[in-house]
């Protein structure tokens, strides 16, 4: 109980609202109400998390796409997101047709899939995207960056055939515990399988299913996993990653699902390169997988899970320089260029405010490093580090200085 009670202190003062309000992260307005405006502070982290994904798509063998916001109605009937999903979505009329902004990715996704004949050899195809989605939300349920109209994801669709999606999973799973490791977050694994309203051949998901548990297994180890029965989606069996934070709270936010309706609603299809009559076409199975799931939400969860205090690799805010007295600031400058030019954030305090004063207020904005600059940093060319827990490191010359940031930034240190 009072661990319970200290965490529920401890998520008031880490609110993502009252964290970002303080460090001018974002902004809503009521002429658009579930929407954030991103402060260029704000935009630091959420480009920052993009980029993190992007270069692990780089490594992992993604291709990034780019597809339309508005698509006429017809595509969600066809995909069948129209039955379930129209009153969450906004739509309009164009030239006396209904359109609409996309909720989702993946119809536009099968769009591209179908569009060009395709062959075993390109198989897996990994398509991600970081399109921007609209979803119609009640006003009375948006909750800071936790409930949004607009949001991005990091959404990617792997097209493969029955036999890879027990690797393709185990990449994805993979991929999640190499992201969550760098976040310094738990994870626990559920199998969501076959639901009474499935669609779809039985033997088809039974076959799927096994895969999931073969790589959940391999993954993981048996036993380090739990089933979730009938609780799949409709179309097919799922993996939820349930992610714990700093202070216990279980989030979900990563995902990984198998989907054997949208190819055929699509007719998606690829050349198997057997000469057999009849087996000379298969269809793919579409996997969706997202590491962070909403770029928002995942922001809201990592500014509680830091407290606000983010790891200088996604901070805005990462070196302050501060000379001791204005004839050190023209050095100052120089030494905050050469920071910038390595892509670094870093500002230089050039108020009046007493040394003191400023060496706080860096703290209090949540500066990483505070660099101090007198007269024996500009004769030797150095500058006295201080963290932003108070911590004196002392002198370091300016490019060893750089190289130590680079480092500690390309390693995704705490």
């Amino acid at each position: 109980l009072k661990v319970w009670k200290e965490n529920q202190e401890k998520a008031k003062e880490r609110d993502h609202r009252r964290i970002a309000q303080k460090q001018e992260l974002i902004m809503f307005h009521e002429l658009s109400p579930g929407s954030a405006f991103w402060l260029p502070h704000g935009a630091r982290i959420y480009n920052k998390l993009i980029a993190f994904i992007r270069s692990h798509y780089w490594k992992r063998g993604y291709d990034e796409i780019i597809t339309p916001n508005i698509y006429n109605l017809n595509l969600w009937h066809q995909s069948g997101h129209a039955l379930h999903y129209k009153d969450a979505m906004f739509s309009f009329d164009v030239e006396g047709q209904e359109w609409a902004m996309k909720p989702m990715n993946c119809p536009g996704h099968c769009l591209m899939f179908g569009n060009s004949i395709r062959s075993w050899r390109d198989l897996p195809l990994r398509l991600a995207d970081f399109g921007v989605l609209h979803r119609n939300e009640l006003s009375g349920a948006l909750t800071g960056l936790t409930r949004v109209r607009r949001f991005q994801q990091d959404d990617a669709h792997i097209y493969c055939t029955e036999e890879q999606i027990e690797s393709e999973v185990l990449g994805a799973l993979d991929f999640m515990k190499e992201v969550y490791s760098i976040f310094g977050m738990g994870f626990k694994l559920e199998l969501s399988t076959r639901p009474k309203k499935a669609l779809g051949d039985i033997a088809l998901w039974e076959k799927a299913e096994a895969a999931l548990a073969n790589a959940m297994n391999e993954f993981a180890g048996e036993g380090g996993w739990s089933v979730n029965p009938g609780d799949g989606a409709f179309y097919g069996p799922k993996i939820d990653i349930k992610v714990t934070d700093a202070m216990d709270r279980v989030h979900q936010c990563a995902t990984v699902q198998l989907d054997f309706q949208l190819p055929i609603r699509f007719n998606l299809e690829y050349n198997t390169g057997s000469k057999e009559k009849g087996k000379e076409f298969a269809r793919p199975v579409m996997v969706h997988r997202a590491m962070l799931g909403s770029v928002e939400r995942m922001f809201a969860v990592l500014c509680e899970h830091f407290g606000g205090k983010w790891p200088l690799w996604l901070s805005p805010r990462q070196v302050m320089l501060i000379p001791v007295h204005a004839q050190w600031n023209d050095y100052c400058s120089e030494v905050r260029q050469k920071l910038h030019d390595e892509g670094f954030y870093a500002d230089v305090d050039l108020s009046k405010s007493t040394f003191q004063k400023k060496v706080r207020n860096a703290q209090i904005a949540q500066y990483n490093y505070q660099f101090v600059v007198g007269e024996a940093e500009v004769k030797n060319g150095s500058v006295n580090i201080r963290t932003r827990e108070n911590k004196v490191d002392g002198e370091m010359k300016v490019d060893e200085m750089i190289a130590m940031l680079k480092n500690l930034r390309d390693t995704y240190a705490k």
